[in-house]
């Protein structure tokens, strides 16, 4: 017993690093896009449209990806999908830092957007069977950290190698396409090498009661009954819709902050692309905010969190129009401010939320229709932004957030009870079926 407690001990913390490495390695194949779009706009002449097109297509493939690979990774595993996702993100990017024109950024894009797809829905899938559900927020809070400080890093990363003037100086913009490619390739490497789906595939027991997976037993092992069990839950459905309010506010956020900067408030594209980054690096501290809350004071309910940290985030983007003129300080903290709550609320919803209500067997898949309506959000967001910011003024994008921000809210209180600790549910349905048995 002792041994095996070990050797679990040694694979949690393996399956956390590594899956956590390839989520946040996904970033620096994602990011370099929104840093260099205001170059891209400067020196090669692109409008903020064609830039719109182009995350269009991206949010297309991503959001169809969710549903696919979500499915696929609960079917072949979520090690074997995740890599092949990996590898398409590298080659696509590699050949983009090749490329200048806008066909090639939308049809290569596109590409990226379906190697991107794999991954959320598949190492949440990976996760899953290695941590019990009374112990997911706080697991999850700090695996979550994964795409954000990867955002962050990769925001800095991609800026460095989009600004920098004393290496590889005739490669320009192209740098942050290239170099960020070649760091991911090896990343795949360490991911395809190192992870393991499930802790019977390195000789240790089932970790996780098969109960979570779906109230109705009898007809588990079938896979339709599971997909039933799983799209009849509303629960499901109302994580979906609050997604899809978050994924379009925060992918505003991740592809046009930079640009925003420097058209709105005249920063240059290094000073935009590095203060842009604080919206992620102080996302980190709501990420684990949000999974200590649920699992120690709430009994690892989640979407009370998502409520209250939603409302917060409307009453911060309503200030933000009111006090652009007040340096980059105060922009830092406002911004960083918002990061926090968008990514409190977004890491509870779509990690610990969606393993809850999928169990091991559809946790891919909860994952993966969570995300994948979020990203039909995500869709909207291109021409969203450019076309609020063009017509109306970027101040009018903030006010639009507000509105969002409290529709999710009130959809998230709607399910406030929902949750609380899954395995003691588990164990005392399975109690329950015992004795009705014995009867």
């Amino acid at each position: 017993m002792i041994l095996i407690d070990k050797t679990l001990k040694y694979w949690r913390y393996r399956i956390f690093a590594v899956t956590w490495l390839g989520y946040a390695g996904f970033y620096f194949c994602r990011k370099n896009f929104s840093v260099t779009m205001p170059i891209l706009i400067d020196e090669l002449g692109y409008t903020k449209n064609d830039m719109a097109i182009v995350l269009t297509v991206y949010s297309f493939t991503y959001m169809v990806g969710q549903f696919v690979n979500g499915y696929m990774s609960d079917k072949w595993g979520p090690r074997l999908i995740v890599s092949i996702g990996l590898v398409i993100a590298v080659v696509a990017n590699f050949i983009m830092g090749m490329m200048g024109s806008l066909l090639a950024f939308v049809f290569l894009m596109g590409v990226n957007g379906l190697g991107q797809s794999s991954g959320w829905s598949g190492l949440v899938k990976n996760m899953t069977p290695w941590f019990k559900s009374n112990t997911r927020g706080v697991v999850m809070s700090w695996w979550s950290t994964c795409y954000v400080i990867g955002a962050f890093l990769a925001t800095i990363f991609a800026t460095y190698w989009a600004t920098n003037e004393s290496i590889l100086v005739e490669w320009g913009w192209k740098r942050a396409f290239i170099i960020p490619a070649v760091l991911l390739a090896v990343i795949t490497l360490l991911y395809a090498t190192l992870a393991r789906n499930r802790p019977p595939d390195v000789g240790l027991p089932v970790l996780v009661r098969e109960e979570e997976d779906t109230i109705d037993t009898k007809l588990r092992g079938e896979q339709y009954q599971i997909i039933k069990n799983l799209v009849s839950k509303s629960e499901l459905w109302v994580a979906a819709f609050i997604y899809f309010v978050l994924k379009l506010t925060r992918y505003v956020f991740l592809f046009w902050l930079p640009l925003y900067m420097v058209e709105a408030l005249h920063y240059s594209s290094q000073d935009s692309g590095y203060l842009s980054s604080v919206y992620e690096l102080i996302g980190f501290f709501g990420v684990i905010a949000a999974g200590y809350i649920s699992d120690r004071l709430l009994n690892s309910k989640r979407f009370p969190v998502v409520t209250v940290m939603l409302f917060i985030m409307a009453i911060i983007c309503f200030i933000q129009p009111l006090i652009a003129d007040l340096g980059m300080l105060a922009i830092g903290i406002n911004i960083g401010l918002i990061g926090m709550m968008t990514y409190g609320a977004d890491s509870i919803l779509s990690g610990a939320t969606a393993m809850d209500i999928g169990g091991e067997k559809s946790a891919a898949m909860a994952a993966g229709i969570i995300n994948g309506v979020g990203s039909a959000g995500q869709l909207l967001s291109p021409f969203i932004a450019a076309y609020v910011s063009e017509k109306l003024g970027w101040d009018a994008l903030f006010y639009g957030f507000v509105i969002l921000a409290l529709i999710g809210s009130g959809l998230a209180a709607s399910k406030w009870n929902f949750g609380g600790n899954l395995d003691s549910d588990a164990a005392n349905l399975n109690s329950g079926t015992e004795h009705a048995s014995k009867t």
